[in-house]
């Protein structure tokens, strides 16, 4: 079994190690500069404190995988979402209250706020509509003219499974940063398409063979949670379609005896001929419009 040489950044501690430290905080800026549009927005970013309390004590509090601020005073929040969750929007949105609460003033204050930019690397797909429509950028919007009503509160979805193009075919930025983050763990070497400094030292900082034996250890025990959860939803998936596919045959077999149910009408036969042959109940026959 081969082993990987770069950290998977699906992992809590892989995902954090690259993109949630002081010493990485270029990687961070690049991926967001590229993902807002491809313009150098963000010039230096300050780590806040990912852990957050609500208003009281009965109130659920709110860790963030990343929670940043830039030069602005912009908030930022960046989430990696494993596996899909029921109310995965309703919890993104949830999450956007706490950096919109924070910016309130005691006193004299006039309700202005910084923007906020809540970002979700999503390991599933959530619109199957269309299957490469994978950059979802959500804002307030008046739904009679078609325009944006607010601009200072921006939700960025990633369908990162429906990304699916190879070395060859990436030309922006954006398009780099999405390849690495769904591909780094299964690369061996650094893809001579990512020539960039950024890229220089993401591939060093996630080498394996790099880590501290505490790093080490962390990002094991981080990769076990990952691939537990994994094989849970996997299975779950896989039981839902088997029982999906077994339903469907049981209805297209039911479909098949109808059809011959009424075939059988049709030459003369009578219903309880019809019932044994087919193996329809007389009064499934009845409710189909057969007579005794």
């Amino acid at each position: 079994m081969r082993e990987d040489r770069y950290v998977n950044p699906y992992t809590d501690f892989g995902f954090k190690m690259l993109f949630g430290t002081e010493m990485n905080k270029e990687l961070l800026i690049s991926f967001i500069n590229s993902l807002l549009g491809g313009k150098e927005i963000i010039r230096d970013l300050k780590f806040l404190n990912s852990e957050h309390l609500g208003t009281s004590e009965r109130d659920r509090r709110a860790v963030f995988d990343v929670y940043c601020e830039n030069e602005q005073g912009e908030k930022i929040l960046i989430e990696m979402q494993k596996a899909e969750q029921q109310f995965f929007k309703d919890r993104s949105l949830y999450y956007s209250t706490f950096p919109i609460r924070e910016q309130g003033r005691k006193g004299e204050w006039n309700y202005e706020l910084k923007a906020v930019y809540v970002i979700s690397v999503l390991n599933f797909t959530f619109d199957d509509s269309d299957s490469e429509y994978y950059h979802h950028k959500v804002q307030l919007m008046d739904v009679h003219t078609g325009k944006i009503f607010y601009d200072k509160l921006t939700f960025v979805y990633l369908e990162m499974p429906k990304f699916m193009k190879s070395e060859n075919e990436l030309e922006t930025m954006y398009d780099k940063w999405l390849f690495v983050l769904r591909n780094l763990s299964r690369l061996m070497q650094r893809p001579a398409a990512l020539q960039e400094r950024v890229f220089v030292k993401l591939f060093e900082t996630a080498e394996i063979a790099k880590f501290t034996k505490e790093q080490y250890e962390e990002y094991e025990e981080s990769l076990k949670v990952y691939r537990d959860w994994k094989n849970t939803i996997d299975t779950a998936v896989n039981k839902a379609e088997n029982k999906g596919r077994a339903e469907g045959r049981a209805e297209g077999e039911k479909q098949k005896q109808i059809e011959i149910a009424f075939n059988m009408k049709n030459r003369g036969m009578g219903i309880d001929v019809i019932s044994e042959v087919t193996g329809l109940s007389e009064y499934e026959l009845k409710k189909l419009g057969f007579d005794s």
